[in-house]
């Protein structure tokens, strides 16, 4: 019995030691980037990147927050369209799965085949621009950045097999109580499929952050400018100094104008947020990664 339950305490151990390890490679990564962000750029041409700064600086966030309303602006919108692209897709590709899922919704065998054949047939980027641009006259307005890619068919299909799985004969009963559909889907079938719903939001919310390509398409105006595609501009302007730079024949002296450093700094900004945002999605996480495990 005694050697038994040391057995076990060596095995949690060791258990433990591997998970720590796993748990520092995964962090290691974002320690380092916070790390050069902090270090002088001098710094790390000489002696290369370290976790721990040996020479501190805030040039490259000096540089990035130099023109702190745009940056703001930046924030704000993106906030805007995470926030308004999660719930909005979050809330439709529910309801759609809510019905797909349903084995008595007649329709739900071509509906679904739609949703498939969506994901192996892709119109292009023409069509859709003309699509967005001289039809649904979309440029230049928030509803662009989060309207055509806040539902997509992959995460509704995971939704779906989510349905699926839900006792049907919890909606029969509801359904013979007197109860209507929509009753059925806000107090049955959403409460149930909490663990997918926070997996699908999550994994929508971090496209919705990490979008630019939408702004750089439809976008000319400055206030409605996202913060990933403000940071593109503000690294494509770093960069134009140190070309201006060479051409010149080292006329100018941008030695100490971080660019390195200005990118780990820019990647601490952009996934701060996302960092905060994922504990409150982290009870619901491990069971949604099981979305479409069992077969439905």
């Amino acid at each position: 019995m005694l050697q038994t339950q040391k057995n076990d305490r060596i095995a949690r151990l060791i258990m433990h030691a591997v998970l720590g390890f796993a748990c520092f490679l995964c962090l290691y990564p974002m320690l380092l980037t916070i790390g050069i962000s902090l270090t002088n750029e001098r710094e790390i041409v000489l002696n290369g990147y370290h976790v721990i700064p040996r020479d501190f600086s805030f040039e490259a966030y000096r540089v990035i927050f130099d023109k702190p309303a745009a940056l703001t602006s930046a924030y704000w919108v993106t906030l805007r369209v995470t926030f308004f692209g999660t719930l909005l897709g979050t809330w439709f590709m529910s309801m759609a799965a809510f019905a797909l899922g349903r084995r008595d919704f007649g329709w739900r065998k071509p509906i679904t085949f739609i949703f498939l054949f969506t994901m192996l047939f892709d119109a292009g980027i023409v069509p859709t621009y003309m699509l967005i641009t001289q039809y649904l006259r979309l440029q230049n307005t928030l509803l662009v950045l989060f309207l055509p890619i806040m539902i997509t068919a992959w995460h509704t299909i995971l939704l779906i097999t989510y349905m699926r799985q839900l006792p049907f004969e919890l909606i029969e009963s509801a359904k013979v109580e007197g109860a209507g559909e929509f009753y059925i889907y806000t107090r049955i079938a959403v409460p149930l499929a909490k663990p997918a719903l926070a997996t699908i939001a999550l994994l929508l919310a971090l496209r919705l952050w990490n979008e630019w390509f939408s702004a750089l398409l439809y976008i000319n105006e400055r206030s409605l400018i996202p913060l990933q595609f403000w940071m593109q501009r503000v690294m494509r302007e770093i960069q134009f100094l140190l070309d201006f730079e060479d051409q010149m024949g080292g006329g100018i002296d941008l030695s100490q104008l971080p660019t390195e450093t200005a990118r780990m700094a820019m990647a601490v900004l952009a996934a701060g947020p996302m960092m905060f945002i994922f504990p409150f999605f982290q009870r619901y996480f491990a069971r949604g990664l099981q979305v479409g495990s069992v077969k439905g």
